[in-house]
């Protein structure tokens, strides 16, 4: 591929870092296809702006370091046509899937996704975030609500669900309850502050959710996985008015049993696609101040020409990674 130059409102940034995601995975395996013949794959982009094209505020130098929120807007929607703020679109377009991304040297945003990263936050902690953190943090705080206090269960403590625990913890969530059949991310999760964690396998995992909610149920459950499965359980778990929320994406059909039931129980079926860039203003504020620890979410980093053994590595779990990145 020819290296890219910037174009009027854009900035090219040498990748210094790029996490590998389970969708990456799966658009790999045509699960979650993309609409172009062919793409560059890579969402979860930190590195330095090596050069600015026109139009770019003057604070945006070469030289500095940034991470990229991994969308940019349509510019055809009404949204984007009244000017409104970037987030706001009503079809963004994915970086890795509807453009090309940072599995690569250079890659060209609009200096609109563009988020300064201290010198003292190492690079690759910074990548992850734009996915791997803010998918979830977004999830939680902005589209399930979740407040203080309020009790959560959280299906699959994979990359999404290991940082969806460490928010629940942030907003001060109580109980946090983690499912996985994993012996080894159930104690991941308790490491990073889950109050417990169910294997959901197990015979009367449900009843066991509502022991530990005291009889209450649980005001948010969360599909970190993408299983029509996980949110039958899921809901079975939610008391009235419990939120039920999807961040794991799949193809799979939904179906959650009678319609009364779901009514009558008021439960509300939420979906839920990334963030905006807003969320990684905040994050990175967060990891600089020391507020949010995501030093262990790193499993490894690797050369980009090592990047289909990354791939690998993540869709068989091989060493059970939370979250690999490339450096090209």
């Amino acid at each position: 591929m020819p290296d890219p130059e910037p174009g009027l409102g854009e900035v090219r940034v040498r990748v210094q870092a790029c996490g590998i995601c389970l969708s990456d995975v799966h658009l790999i395996d045509g699960t979650l296809p993309s609409p172009l013949e062919r793409v560059t794959p890579g969402h979860e982009p930190a590195g330095v702006i090596e050069r600015v094209g026109e139009g770019v505020p003057e604070h945006w130098t070469p030289g500095t370091r940034v991470l990229m929120a991994a969308g940019k807007q349509c510019g055809k929607c009404p949204n984007c046509v009244r000017g409104y703020p970037p987030g706001s679109c009503l079809a963004p377009l994915v970086m890795g899937f509807a453009f090309d991304g940072a599995w690569a040297e250079y890659v060209v945003v609009p200096w609109q996704a563009l988020t300064a990263v201290p010198d003292h936050v190492p690079i690759e902690q910074a990548a992850i975030l734009a996915d791997a953190v803010s998918t979830p943090y977004a999830g939680l705080t902005d589209r399930a609500g979740l407040r203080q206090g309020e009790s959560v269960g959280l299906w699959g403590i994979g990359g999404l669900g290991v940082h969806a625990v460490m928010v629940a913890r942030m907003v001060g969530a109580s109980p946090i309850i983690a499912l996985d059949p994993s012996t080894a991310a159930r104690q991941r999760a308790l490491d990073r502050g889950a109050d417990h964690a169910l294997d959901p396998r197990e015979e009367g995992v449900v009843e066991q959710v509502w022991e530990l909610t005291g009889g209450l149920g649980l005001d948010v459950a969360v599909d970190l996985y993408g299983a029509n499965r996980v949110l039958v359980q899921a809901d079975a778990c939610l008391a009235r008015f419990g939120r039920l929320v999807i961040i794991g994406l799949s193809n799979e059909p939904i179906s959650l049993g009678p319609n009364a039931l779901f009514g009558v129980s008021s439960h509300s079926l939420l979906g839920h696609l990334g963030y905006d860039k807003s969320h990684l203003d905040q994050l990175i504020a967060f990891v600089a101040g020391g507020r949010l620890d995501v030093s262990g979410s790193v499993s490894d980093v690797m050369p980009l020409d090592d990047v289909v053994r990354g791939v690998e590595r993540l869709a068989t779990k091989e060493g059970d990674p939370i979250r690999l990145v490339v450096a090209p």
